[in-house]
């Protein structure tokens, strides 16, 4: 074991890899793609050691690997998205690059487009459904965040405003 009780040792973290690789080989799809990411990205945020953060980025090689070979079956397509959220558009960007794609705008386009081209397949079953989950995430921690800052620093009822049956005349 490792310096930190229950921590991590690079052996079991190979093992525990070589599992997933197994697993990843008796079944197809994206989806499958998706929680090992998730996983490789939980043990690298958590590794103690050199050798652990070591293992855990081969890893996320061998899947950055499997998601070109699976461009390969899967043709290349041009998509657009628009994010009019400034903090969804860093999200959906630093996505798009955590993969290896090269999002882009073209001239001329809104500031709130972002294009991407990659294989519909892995856009549809991995990259949008975690944007969209960690979107949702971000969404509500920047909700409460902002609450916060108002209740403590403006006032303390942050509700909405009071809707009224009728508005007054112009005059």
């Amino acid at each position: 074991m490792g310096r930190y009780p229950g921590a991590l040792t690079r052996s079991v973290l190979l093992c525990w890899f070589e599992r997933i690789d197994m697993v990843l080989n008796r079944m197809n799809g994206e989806a499958l793609l998706r929680d090992k990411l998730r996983k490789i990205e939980a043990l690298l945020a958590g590794a103690g050691t050199p050798g652990e953060r070591l293992a855990a980025e081969a890893a996320l090689e061998r899947v950055r690997a499997r998601l070109i070979e699976l461009s390969r079956q899967d043709p290349v397509v041009e998509m657009q998205f628009s994010l009019v959220d400034q903090w969804s558009r860093l999200l959906f960007v630093a996505l798009c690059r955590r993969y290896g794609l090269s999002p882009f705008r073209c001239r001329r386009q809104r500031h709130t487009t972002v294009m991407v081209r990659a294989p519909r397949r892995f856009v549809e079953q991995v990259l949008w459904r975690e944007f969209t989950d960690l979107d949702a995430d971000l969404q509500a921690y920047l909700h409460e965040v902002t609450q916060t800052l108002i209740r403590e620093a403006v006032h303390r009822d942050t509700g909405d405003a009071t809707e009224i049956a009728e508005a007054l005349p112009s005059g």
